[in-house]
């Protein structure tokens, strides 16, 4: 169990927009890379092999091959460095990790794909609206909180 106090500071660094993708997927996570004065957007493309953590410390494993080379990067879920993830292709697994992926080679290193019907296809994109509903009323809630505290009206611009 958590402290309070952590959780309610930490509550206005979680990501406002939930991000869904599952273990199997293949993803492109588009970062946001600062070299100097400059901005630029950059995209690492993998399949999605852990997950791990809650939270603000909640995060996540991207496996992907560069010339014959395995490379693995880790990312914060929260990370305000990440700009979007977009799911590709989702991969039909049965374990939370895939680190087995580390050792095949070729054909052996594909997943099956997950394909969904119509209906399961209306189903999840549903229950994301909902999730995307409780999140922002969740957020609104904190926010009525947070003014009440301070003393300041809801919506009073600051």
């Amino acid at each position: 169990m958590r402290n309070p106090v952590f959780e309610l500071v930490g509550a206005k660094y979680l990501r406002k927009t939930p991000i869904d993708f599952e273990i199997g997927d293949s993803v492109v996570v588009t970062l946001k890379i600062i070299e100097g004065d400059k901005e630029r957007l950059q995209d690492f493309s993998g399949t999605v092999i852990a997950r791990k953590g809650s939270g603000l410390d909640e995060m996540f494993t991207v496996r992907r091959l560069v010339g014959d080379e395995g490379v693995e990067r880790t990312f914060p879920m929260h990370s305000p460095k990440i700009v979007s993830i977009k799911t590709a292709r989702s991969g039909r697994v049965r374990r939370a990790k895939l680190y087995f992926l580390r050792e095949r080679v070729g054909k052996a290193r594909r997943l099956k794909e997950r394909r969904l019907t119509r209906e399961q296809r209306e189903q999840k994109d549903a229950l994301s609206k909902a999730k995307l509903a409780k999140a922002q009323a969740v957020a609104e809630a904190q926010e009525a909180v947070s003014a009440a505290k301070s003393g300041t009206p809801v919506g009073a611009g600051a």
